[in-house]
């Protein structure tokens, strides 16, 4: 069934960004909205991806699972954000797992439909490989500074980079809030760290004013000052 309101979501996404409207409302008439509850997986690694995904409200994490056990968060992905689609074009399973961080919808579209669509029209190859451009920069980014920066500034570097893509300017001290709810264990774990070591440092950094806790959303009250710990400057 055709929504009018799905193909003007889908529109605004920047891997849609250039077809014109009947693809896009082609692509509506077969897409699917489905709700996942905080923690609940969208799909497992090495699942067969016979979804292409786009995270519609809510937060993604992408986790791989590593041979000792621990899971590791390559990326956290919001609203108007692939999942998923590069295994769809691939033709391969998931290389990794997707789990919803807080109450989640997102809109699935068949894989079949999708591949005929970038054989159509080569302008979504070029969004889908821009897009894997710059998620191959920023994980470099981030095993280099698993590699050589300490917790501390992996920390601050972890949120500096949250609040670039979806911050917005709060009411504390012309800082920056975050749009969603981040726990402690979803930033260690992105971050590289354990909970215990981020609860301790995070604590700190409330009370010094860097952070600013209200209703579970962090506020980056000290930019600067958050700059400077993720260049490794003493505090």
């Amino acid at each position: 069934m055709f929504s009018k309101d799905l193909a003007a979501f889908l529109s605004q996404s920047p891997a849609f960004a250039g077809l014109p409207a009947r693809e896009i409302e082609a692509v509506a008439r077969v897409a699917v909205e489905e709700p996942h509850l905080a923690r609940g997986y969208i799909f497992m690694e090495g699942d067969p991806s016979r979804w292409f995904y786009l995270v519609r409200t809510g937060h993604v994490k992408i986790v791989r699972h590593s041979k000792t056990g621990k899971d590791v968060v390559l990326e956290l992905r919001g609203p108007s954000e692939v999942i998923g689609g590069v295994a769809v074009i691939e033709k391969r399973s998931y290389p990794a797992a997707a789990q919803a961080t807080e109450p989640t919808v997102v809109v699935k579209i068949p894989a079949d439909p999708m591949l005929a669509l970038a054989d159509r029209h080569p302008a979504f190859i070029k969004a889908m490989a821009l897009t894997i451009g710059r998620r191959l920069r920023a994980a470099h980014d981030s095993v280099e500074a698993l590699a050589v920066d300490p917790v501390e500034a992996r920390l601050a570097a972890t949120l500096l980079r949250l609040a670039e893509r979806e911050g917005t300017r709060g009411k504390v001290g012309g800082g920056v809030t975050l749009s969603f709810h981040l726990t402690r264990q979803n930033l260690a774990d992105m971050s590289g760290t354990t909970v215990e070591t981020t609860i301790r440092i995070v604590g700190r950094w409330l009370k010094e004013g860097l952070l600013v806790d209200e209703g579970g959303r962090f506020i980056l009250g000290d930019l600067d000052g958050l700059r400077a710990r993720a260049e490794g400057e003493a505090s």
